[in-house]
């Protein structure tokens, strides 16, 4: 069967098992990149100094703190200490999932985070989850698409399956909270997966906001990958399929004119229903290409390139998630009457900006 005639795989495998409370122990990650980020730290701290306009990403402090346990310190980099996915793949970030939360009246929607590619909630959340629980959020995550015995690389199941846990824990949420609707902020494939629930799983009418970090609503092409599947399927779905039957049943469904992404937006929609989208790219995404394919054409969205804001940030992909500008770009994305003015300053790849507080 061609790469553009291949149907969507839509049976669910659900793997979420409702909410559960797990510890917070704060350990250092036993990663051999993080030692030569650490390194590049106090290079980068020297040049800090180049910051302009560098405003900190303040707490609410009138509303009511997310979790008893906080404040939480937030450190704008992804080699910060956080909970150990090595010791407890299945542990939150810090200020998410407690099931105690109730909205306050300043923030009604609790948060819902959602992990890209390879991550756990932990591993990608370590800064804007207890950012935003500061600020006065009810906070959750999950971690999703993990193939059956594996707990520590999400997100590898097909799109489709994984919708099906997400709207699973999104009606927990809703339960254990009692609000009426949640907001999104999804990273990578947690901007792509996320719109399969809200198209095809009543998704739309439980979703008020969704913030979207390196969207990729149009695929990627990965340096020639989508263009060579489209002008030769019959050599590239073999090797797709490939990919899958490897343990990554979700990577092909990435590619730009891939049957998931052709399924997803054969109606032209893009920004679905009255939900309202903010996305947030990089210039330099290096697995997002062209990083516009995050651009939403649509009355309900709006678009930002961080460099446009801040021609000191260096983030590729993975460190838009602990970016201090696109921090600020989410705050004011969840509540815009509380819109506070988006800092400039250094932010290495790979490295974020320790140094910003």
């Amino acid at each position: 069967m061609g790469w553009a005639s291949r149907p969507p795989a839509d049976r669910p495998r659900l793997s979420y098992d409702g909410p559960v409370q797990r510890s917070r122990t704060l350990t250092r990650r036993p990663s051999s990149s993080r030692w030569l980020a650490a390194a590049l730290v106090g290079v980068a701290a020297g040049l800090c100094s180049l910051s302009t306009g560098a405003t900190p990403v303040a707490a609410d402090a009138g509303a009511n703190s997310a979790s008893a346990a906080g404040p939480y310190p937030v450190v704008y980099s992804p080699v910060a200490d956080g909970p150990n996915p090595l010791t407890d793949p299945s542990a939150p970030p810090a200020g998410a999932n407690d099931w105690q939360c109730r909205p306050s009246a300043a923030h009604p929607d609790p948060v819902i985070l959602v992990h890209g590619l390879g991550a756990t909630m932990a591993e990608n959340w370590g800064t804007m989850s207890p950012l935003l629980a500061d600020n006065g959020y009810c906070v959750f995550a999950l971690t999703y698409g993990l193939d059956p015995g594996e707990q520590y690389v999400g997100g590898v199941e097909p799109m489709e399956q994984s919708s099906h846990e997400l709207a699973a824990f999104v009606d927990e949420v809703l339960a254990a909270t009692g609000a009426s609707k949640v907001d999104l902020v999804g990273h990578s494939e947690g901007t792509v997966m996320p719109q399969y629930y809200l198209k095809f799983l009543g998704g739309a009418a439980k979703v008020d906001r969704y913030v979207a970090i390196t969207p990729l609503y149009q695929g990627t092409t990965f340096y020639g990958v989508g263009d060579l599947a489209e002008a030769y399927p019959q050599f590239a779905a073999p090797f797709l399929d490939l990919v899958a039957a490897g343990g990554c049943g979700s990577c092909p469904e990435f590619v730009s004119g891939s049957p998931f992404l052709q399924h997803l937006y054969a109606d032209g929609v893009y920004a679905v229903g009255d939900v309202t989208y903010t996305t947030i790219m990089t210039r330099y995404d290096e697995l997002v290409t062209p990083y516009t394919s995050g651009v939403l054409h649509a009355p309900n969205a709006t678009n930002i390139v961080v460099q446009d804001q801040c021609p000191l940030d260096g983030s590729e992909h993975a460190t838009m998630a602990f970016d201090p500008v696109v921090a600020q770009d989410v705050l004011n994305a969840l509540d815009p009457s509380a819109r506070q003015p988006v800092p400039c300053t250094l932010v290495v790849p790979g490295v974020g900006a320790p140094w910003f507080h």
